[in-house]
């Protein structure tokens, strides 16, 4: 594979991300140090999970959608819950659980896994399949990183900030019906 083509499947996998960032960032309860957090789950579980899904796509020649059906249930899912917590005046932050690092992290990054099962599976090193999708997990990093930028400044907008989980989880819901639908 040649490198633009992987920079079009890098940048591609991590506009997930990137949307999820956004609403994130949006909350103003997140804090720098959760923000980073984010960043390198996503940028992590985007690099190992692709590696993951192209070393099995290596070993097996089957495909299932179920993934992405699977991530895009839990990101949707996590988008109610939001817009459930701008109803509520709550002191805890949902997003300052440190499991969503976690889920949040593999959820964006499920369909990384199903790429590298269908699409990186032919390169036969492991050193070029390695260098592939470590650059895969750092443009995930970029993008989340530029998203969380973004969001420095679209805070200042009063009408985004007095709405900021209702929008947040808005944007969640409909990537997660994307992950799921399309």
């Amino acid at each position: 594979m040649n490198f633009y083509s992987l920079m079009i499947i890098a940048i591609a996998l991590s506009l997930d991300a990137f949307g999820v960032a956004l609403s994130i960032g949006l909350n103003p309860h997140v804090k720098a140090s959760n923000k980073i957090g984010f960043i390198i789950s996503f940028g992590f579980f985007q690099f190992i999970l692709s590696f993951i899904g192209a070393y099995a796509g290596y070993l097996f020649t089957s495909f299932a959608s179920v993934p992405s059906i699977i991530g895009g249930i839990i990101i949707a899912i996590v988008g109610v819950m939001m817009i459930k917590e701008g109803f509520e005046e709550k002191e805890e932050c949902m997003l300052l659980k440190k499991s969503m690092y976690l889920i949040l992290g593999i959820s964006v990054s499920i369909d990384a896994l199903v790429v590298g099962f269908v699409t990186l599976n032919s390169i036969i090193s492991i050193s070029i399949l390695l260098t592939d999708t470590i650059i895969i997990g750092v443009t995930t990093l970029i993008l989340t990183s530029i998203a969380f930028l973004l969001t420095k400044y679209l805070n200042k907008v009063q009408f985004i900030c007095k709405y900021a989980d209702f929008i947040g989880g808005t944007i969640l819901i409909l990537f997660g019906f994307k992950m799921m639908f399309f």
